[in-house]
C-alpha cells in the first residue's frame, strides 16, 4: 500500500521538494558558518580592541598620576554628557597592592577580580586586558561586557538567517516554475500518449522533444505502428469476412426460400429452419461489418450536422417494417446538432432500437424520447437487470439470460461509436421512474433550444 502511494506521487513536485530542501539546507549550513566565522572574527576585534585601549590609557595615566601632588587618592572618571548611556568598555587603573587610582564611569568600586598579571583573562561576565608600566607600581585594567559580543553575534546571524527565511519560499516558487517549464516536454508526451486509442494512432510528434525524451517517443510510435498494422488487418479480416458472406448467404437463402415455396409438410418445416438460420447467420455479418466500421473510427465528423433529422429518418424506417410498438416523441423546442457523422449515429440508432423491439415484451411500446438538452432516450418493457447482467451485457457477444436471437454485438457496437463522438452513455434497469423497464440514455451535449 505504501509502496503503490509512493509510486502514485507527482516526479515534480518531488522534485521542488527535494530541491527545496537541498537548497534551504545549504543555505541554513551557509549562514551557520557564516556566523561561527563571524563569532571568532568579533572576538578578535573585541579582544584587539581590548588590547590597544589597555595600551593606549598607559601612558595618559602615568603622567596624570606624575603630575599630582602629595598622597595619591582614588579619581573617579566622570563623564562629559549624561545620557550617552552604559559604557561598551570600562577600566580600573591600580597599583601593585590593587588599590583603585582610577576607574571609569561605569566601573564598580571593588577592584576587579582579576589577577594584576599582563594579558587576557575572562570571567562568566567580562572579558578583561591588564596592561603594566614597566616598572610594574601600575596595572589598568580595561573589561569588555561579553553580553555585548552575544549581542553582535546575535544581530549579526539574524542578518544572515532573515535573507533564507524570506528566500525559501521564493525558491519554492522559482524552483515550481523552472521545473515545470523543464517537464512540460514530458507533459506534452504524456497527453499525447493519453490521445491515442483505436481511432487515433496517428505518430506522437518527436521533433520538438528534448534529446532525452525522443527514444520515448520512437520507441512508442513503433509500438503504434504495430498496434495500427494489427488493428488495420482485423478491421480487414471482420469487414472482408462480412462481405464474402453476405452474397452466399443472400443466395443460399433465396434458394431457400423457393424451396420452401415448392415443399409441404415436415420438409417444408425443415428448410423453414434453415431459412431462420441463414437470416440470423446475415444479420451476424451485418453486425460484423458494422462493428468494422465501429472499429475503423467513422463517429467523429469535421461538420456541423442535424442529428434530430436522422432520428427521425431511423424512427420512420422502423415504422415502415410493421413495427407497430414503436412510439416516437419528440420535446417542443428540442434540437440535436453536432459535428457527428450521420452514417455512425444511424447505425447506433439502429442497434439500440432493434435491441429494444427485439428483447423487450412483446406487449409493451418501445418509446424514443428526443429532450431538450441533447438527449435521446429508447425505454421498452423488461424484467429489471442486476448490475453484474448490466455489466455482462455491455461487453462483445454478451446477451444476458434472453431466448431471443442475436449476436450480442449491438450494444457494443454503439457504446464504440458513441466513445468516438464523444457522447454520454448511460444503460438503467430499472428504467427512470419504472420499478421495470430497461433504458437507454444518450447525452450528445450539443442540444439547443430553438428559438
Amino acid at each position: 500500500m505504501t509502496q503503490q502511494k509512493i509510486r502514485a506521487q507527482s516526479m515534480t513536485r518531488r522534485l521542488i521538494l527535494w530541491l527545496t530542501g537541498a537548497a534551504a539546507s545549504f543555505w541554513l549550513i551557509a549562514a551557520a558558518l557564516g556566523v561561527s566565522v563571524m563569532k571568532e572574527e568579533f572576538d578578535e576585534f573585541f579582544d584587539g580592541s581590548l588590547q590597544e585601549t589597555a595600551e593606549r590609557l598607559m601612558p595618559l595615566v602615568l603622567d596624570d598620576l606624575n603630575r599630582r601632588e602629595g598622597p595619591v587618592s582614588p579619581t573617579h572618571i566622570q563623564r562629559q554628557v549624561e545620557d550617552m548611556g552604559e559604557e561598551y568598555l570600562i577600566y580600573q587603573v591600580r597599583d601593585a597592592s590593587g588599590t583603585i587610582l582610577i576607574r571609569s564611569h561605569d566601573a564598580p568600586e571593588k577592584p576587579f577580580e582579576t589577577p594584576l598579571k599582563r594579558g587576557f583573562w575572562k570571567n562568566d561576565e567580562f572579558q578583561f586586558y591588564t596592561a603594566r608600566s614597566t616598572d610594574r607600581t601600575v596595572f589598568i585594567q580595561v573589561a569588555d561586557a561579553l553580553e555585548n559580543r552575544v549581542e553582535a553575534v546575535t544581530e549579526g546571524g539574524m542578518a544572515l538567517f532573515l535573507p533564507v527565511l524570506i528566500l525559501i519560499p521564493v525558491s519554492v516558487l522559482l524552483i515550481w516554475l523552472i521545473v515545470r517549464r523543464t517537464l512540460a516536454p514530458v507533459d506534452d508526451l504524456r497527453r499525447a500518449i493519453e490521445e491515442k486509442d483505436g481511432g487515433n494512432m496517428a505518430p506522437v510528434p518527436s521533433g520538438m522533444l528534448p534529446r532525452e525524451l525522443r527514444p520515448i517517443a520512437r520507441s512508442v510510435n513503433h509500438l503504434l505502428t504495430r498496434l495500427q498494422s494489427a488493428f488495420d488487418a482485423e478491421r480487414e479480416f471482420t469487414a472482408n469476412s462480412a462481405h464474402e458472406l453476405r452474397t452466399p448467404i443472400a443466395g443460399a437463402l433465396a434458394q431457400t426460400q423457393m424451396l420452401i415455396a415448392e415443399l409441404d409438410g415436415p420438409k417444408r418445416r425443415r428448410a423453414q429452419q434453415i431459412e431462420a438460420s441463414l437470416v440470423n447467420l446475415g444479420h451476424t455479418a451485418e453486425k460484423l461489418l458494422q462493428l468494422a466500421r465501429a472499429e475503423a473510427g467513422i463517429g467523429a465528423g469535421s461538420e456541423n450536422v442535424d442529428l434530430a433529422r436522422v432520428l427521425e429518418l431511423v424512427v420512420t424506417d422502423f415504422e415502415r417494417s410493421d413495427q407497430e410498438r414503436l412510439r416516437f416523441h419528440r420535446e417542443a423546442g428540442a434540437v440535436l446538432e453536432g459535428s457527428y457523422s450521420e452514417d455512425a449515429f444511424a447505425i447506433v440508432l439502429r442497434n439500440l432500437i432493434e435491441n429494444a423491439l427485439l428483447h423487450g415484451r412483446k406487449e409493451e411500446p418501445v418509446d424514443v424520447r428526443l429532450e431538450k438538452g441533447g438527449v435521446v432516450r429508447i425505454i421498452n418493457g423488461a424484467a429489471p437487470l442486476s448490475p453484474e447482467e448490466l455489466t455482462a451485457i455491455r461487453k462483445r457477444f454478451g446477451r444476458g439470460a434472453t431466448s431471443s436471437p442475436g449476436s450480442g454485438l449491438g450494444l457494443s457496437i454503439a457504446e464504440r461509436l458513441l466513445q468516438q463522438m464523444n457522447a454520454g452513455f448511460e444503460i438503467l434497469s430499472p428504467a427512470q421512474g419504472r420499478d421495470d423497464g430497461f433504458e437507454v440514455v444518450l447525452r450528445l451535449g450539443r442540444g439547443e433550444v430553438a428559438a
